[in-house]
């Protein structure tokens, strides 16, 4: 019986801190979304120099491979969370 319990818990710890991880990239992955956007209005002002536009391009390319991991992860955490198996990720 305190087996389970202690199960139940570990469970319930585990959900909640992959619950606040889903959270937490949603609103990271917004906030680069975001900033994708400014870079793409700095790109349309016609008075960049090619090496501006080369280092606009180099920060779209970073954040867009950015924004597709988290999106990675936010997919996983969530698989996780909706198959009922929630634990908890340590990240070194």
């Amino acid at each position: 019986m305190r087996q389970n319990q202690a199960e139940t818990r570990r469970q319930n710890v585990a959900k909640r801190s992959m619950t606040k991880e889903a959270k937490q990239l949603s609103g990271l992955i917004a906030g680069l979304r975001e900033s994708l956007e400014g870079i793409h209005k700095q790109r349309a002002n016609a008075k960049l120099s090619g090496a501006e536009m080369g280092m606009l391009d180099e920060r779209r390319n970073n954040l867009l491979l950015t924004i597709a991991a988290l999106d990675d992860r936010l997919s996983a955490v969530q698989g996780l969370i909706d198959l009922g198996r929630p634990h908890i990720i340590r990240v070194h």
